[in-house]
């Protein structure tokens, strides 16, 4: 990265001009946007570490009523190689080459996640991966956990997952200020489809199948830095995503099962 990002940002100077807190921006803004952004991507997004979206852009000059020049110089100033830009493969940490090393990864993630989870995609049905992401939900208060769907669910599993989530916690509920449970839908439908599990600690990327057009049987396992970067992408894909956050919002989604799309029941 070069040059030094100021610690008083315009963004920042913004907000605290109408004396908001992170917190209170972030809800101001989602009001606007529809978005799910919190008091954590807000502050990145004033001191620089992240770049802020073309839709979150366009709520916060509105918010501030401060022309995109003014408030997002520093992000538009400089130049941030990404990770792998940095360190190449040295963030893979293993080659996983069989289905079921794939899956043992996966649910090894998001079992160890503690502090951050996201989980991206709309095409999850393996049971003991979706067991794996609600027990650490389920047992971890403090956990934050970011779902981010490209297109309605794939599977009715995943709808079924989806309606667990929620009847495990309340996502209009905040644990010490910080809302726990995100669940987005990128929308145009059309935008492309990310796979990926993240937690603070580790990540997986699923690979597409040698096999078949549907499957994904193979990916890699990332290490802590990269994890960070993925993290930081989900919660960029979630904010700027639709909520769908309420049992009867999801069991609304179409969902394409056998080559077909079947509407779910409310």
């Amino acid at each position: 990265m070069t040059g030094i990002v100021p610690s008083d940002s315009a963004l920042k100077r913004a907000r605290m001009a109408r004396n908001l807190t992170l917190e209170e921006a972030a809800d101001e803004l989602n009001i606007i946007t529809g978005g799910a952004t919190d008091a954590s991507l807000l502050s990145a997004w004033e001191s620089g570490r992240k770049r802020t979206g073309a839709k979150n852009r366009r709520g916060l000059c509105t918010l501030y009523s401060k022309r995109s020049e003014v408030l997002f110089a520093h992000q538009d100033g400089q130049r941030s190689a990404s990770v792998l830009e940095a360190t190449g493969t040295d963030v893979v940490v293993r080659l996983l080459t069989r289905y079921a090393d794939l899956v043992e990864a996966m649910v090894d993630v998001a079992a160890g996640a503690t502090e951050q989870l996201v989980v991206t995609g709309s095409r999850s049905r393996e049971k003991t991966y979706l067991a794996a992401i609600e027990s650490a939900v389920a047992q971890n208060p403090d956990l934050v956990h970011y779902r981010v769907l490209y297109g309605p669910p794939r599977h009715p599993q995943l709808t079924e997952h989806l309606a667990r989530l929620l009847e495990l916690r309340d996502p209009s509920e905040r644990r010490n200020g910080v809302k726990t449970l995100h669940v987005g839908l990128v929308q145009p439908d059309a935008a492309m489809e990310r796979f990926f599990v993240a937690s603070e600690r580790a990540a997986v990327v699923p690979l597409p199948s040698f096999h078949g057009a549907e499957g994904f049987d193979c990916g890699v396992l990332l290490s802590e830095e990269a994890a960070v970067g993925l993290l930081q992408h989900g919660r960029e894909a979630c904010a700027s995503a639709r909520p769908v956050e309420t049992i009867e919002a999801v069991r609304a989604l179409p969902v394409r099962h056998g080559g077909a799309l079947w509407q779910g029941e409310a």
